[in-house]
């Protein structure tokens, strides 16, 4: 799965100024803007596409992946999840989305069957060990789920993408340095 396949991750509602309003200016410019990007991927090869699922970035590039898909069937959309539980206490509406990106993906790994204390950080490690390049909804904070997957990938040198979700500004990285976009 590693050779052109693109991991997500990125930040929940909460931590956006829009928390769950997708219809804000502000996420509405994100979504266009993290769609571009991996349309971009697209067109330089990329097919296998893996998202964490959880609400917010993740469920986006989903979706969005799963909206190219219709006009490229090469493209694939795997999920990888870090329990049977994650969506249990969301809301119904946030669930239905979620069990609808599901249906549709190409596949569904469960990195622990049960909830436990770093069932989402093997996830998050899953993902970019199997992606060689990691596109990140990122504000810079330094803790976190985001960031921890951020580093990651960085030790690992896997090529990274970053949209700042305030500014939109993209930042390329390549075996840790900023580069010019390709």
């Amino acid at each position: 799965m590693k050779r052109k396949s693109c991991a997500f991750t990125g930040h929940r509602p909460q931590k956006f100024p829009w928390r769950y309003d997708e219809s804000a200016v502000g996420c509405v410019k994100l979504k266009e803007t993290l769609a571009a990007q991996i349309t971009r991927l697209v067109e330089r090869g990329f097919t296998d596409f893996l998202s964490g699922m959880a609400e917010g970035t993740d469920t986006w590039a989903a979706q969005i992946v799963l909206a190219l898909r219709e006009e490229n069937s090469a493209l694939k959309l795997h999920c990888i999840l870090p329990c049977r539980e994650q969506a249990a206490k969301w809301t119904p509406p946030a669930r239905e989305v979620y069990r609808a990106i599901l249906e549709q993906a190409d596949s569904v790994v469960y990195t622990s069957r049960i909830y436990r204390k770093n069932c989402m950080l093997e996830r998050d490690r899953f993902l970019v060990d199997h992606a060689s390049l990691l596109l990140a909804v990122y504000n810079g904070e330094p803790r976190g789920g985001t960031a921890a997957t951020v580093r990651y990938a960085r030790k690992l040198g896997r090529e990274i993408y970053i949209i700042d979700p305030s500014t939109l500004q993209i930042v390329y990285e390549e075996n840790g340095a900023n580069i010019p976009m390709p």
